[in-house]
């Protein structure tokens, strides 16, 4: 059984992304590692050949800056990577997702227990989203994605790249062919949200140009106006006691807890968000 890995980045270094981190959590359970680096003026090429592995594979691309619609543009990029896989399994993180070194063999067990079944097409990851800090939990963002695929040439990326579907008829695989996907057994930690708050508006800013253009709605207006991202919803989001993969100790140990003390139990806000969101612990 061979398994690639593939990412999309640009700028990592300028929006804080963990894009090594990412890479290195997944090299000991792959055999390549395809990584399509956008044109960038930060030394995002030269970060992604520092780390010095025979497993990685560098897709030098021109991102189209014109396709702003729908983020689509992510989903362009991500199939261009996706394309040079040569493995059985085609393992995809975004630029801030990060495996944990406990689910590495849960991860090639599900991909070894499933390789001759040709039903399966692919295998869902649970998600933690952290948020603000290392410490902290949106417990409201989506708890399932797939980030393996059978790479036989069934599946691509769609939309703003947050999924995938099968070319044939367009349909989400975690919709459409739900029956076709199996959970993995094993989590992502999701660190988009954690970074100081003028480069995560930075970041929002170009994503959601890829978005709307020059219109965003209003909402998104609204947030760009500030002057850096208020984490607004911190005070109701869960305490994390658990274990960051050891790729991000640096990460960790360095970060300050955004707002020491705090206990959502005992703010009003986060019953009313239950009331509107549900209770997702």
């Amino acid at each position: 059984m061979k398994v690639s890995a593939f990412t999309i980045c640009r700028n990592a270094v300028k929006f804080d992304f963990p894009i090594v981190e990412v890479i290195n959590s997944t090299l000991p359970i792959v055999d390549e590692f395809i990584v399509n680096v956008g044109q960038s003026d930060d030394g995002t090429l030269e970060l992604i050949r520092s780390i010095g592995s025979d497993k990685i594979r560098i897709v030098e691309s021109i991102w189209d800056d014109s396709m702003k619609k729908d983020g689509l543009l992510f989903s362009h990029e991500t199939n261009i990577a996706l394309a040079r896989c040569t493995g059985d399994w085609a393992l995809y993180l975004q630029a801030d997702e990060v495996l944990h070194e406990r689910d590495y063999d849960t991860i090639r067990a599900a991909m070894r227990d499933h390789l001759a079944d040709a039903s399966v097409v692919g295998f869902t990851f649970r998600y933690l989203h952290f948020y603000g800090d290392y410490w902290s939990l949106n417990p409201w963002a989506y708890h399932r994605a797939v980030r393996i695929i059978r790479n036989d040439g069934q599946v691509e990326s769609c939309g703003d790249a947050v999924g995938f579907w099968l070319k044939s008829d367009q349909g989400w695989l975690q919709s459409v062919h739900k029956d076709r996907i199996k959970p993995s057994g094993a989590t992502i930690y999701h660190y988009g949200w954690v970074k100081p708050g003028t480069v995560l508006l930075d970041k929002f800013r170009y994503q959601i140009a890829r978005h709307h253009g020059d219109k965003p709605g209003a909402d998104q207006a609204k947030m760009l106006a500030q002057a850096a991202y208020g984490f607004e919803d911190y005070d109701i989001m869960k305490n994390f006691s658990g274990t960051h993969p050891a790729v991000m100790s640096d990460r960790v140990a360095r970060y300050p807890v955004l707002k020491p003390g705090r206990n959502r139990w005992l703010n009003p806000d986060f019953y009313r968000a239950v009331l509107k969101r549900g209770f997702r612990g």
